[in-house]
């Protein structure tokens, strides 16, 4: 399940591209993305730590890209906030793979194959959706908070 963490997190990046380049405050993003100002201050810290956002200091600063929005998957920005895509670290191919604990046998393991074709079809939806695409979807802000 997609955790209120990772929810802010993209919206608050969709409003910076719908900026179109332009920087936005953590203020102005709170509003904009409905999220508490303090805990979106945490999220945008760890965004920029993993080279999602820039932030610039001082009395005119705020929040950027890095990248073009459409480069920013929301892929990517659910694996910073919340780790693997994947419901069992046993299908884990890219973070945190391991045998379950409760697991004897991976190549006997009855759920496996399932986990595995979950994790592939929402890694292939995830991946294949942008910032740009979700800044440019119909439905403005009250569409976006539906969505995610």
């Amino acid at each position: 399940m997609l955790s209120q963490k990772a929810k802010y997190a993209l919206r608050a990046l969709v409003e910076l591209a719908r900026a179109c380049g332009d920087q936005l405050t953590s203020g102005e993003l709170a509003v904009r993305a409905d999220a508490p100002r303090k805990f979106l201050e945490a999220i945008l810290l760890e965004l920029s730590r993993n080279g999602v956002v820039v932030s610039r200091r001082g009395k005119f600063g705020g929040y950027v890209l890095a990248r073009a929005p459409e480069q920013i998957t929301f892929a990517e920005v659910i694996r910073v906030i919340d780790g693997p895509l994947a419901l069992a670290p046993c299908v884990s191919p890219r973070l945190g793979f391991r045998k379950c604990d409760d697991c004897e046998d991976l190549a006997t393991c009855s759920l496996r194959e399932a986990l595995t074709r979950a994790r592939d079809a929402t890694a292939e939806v995830l991946e294949g959706y942008s910032l740009a695409d979700a800044a440019s979807a119909s439905g403005g802000e009250a569409g976006l908070r539906s969505a995610v």
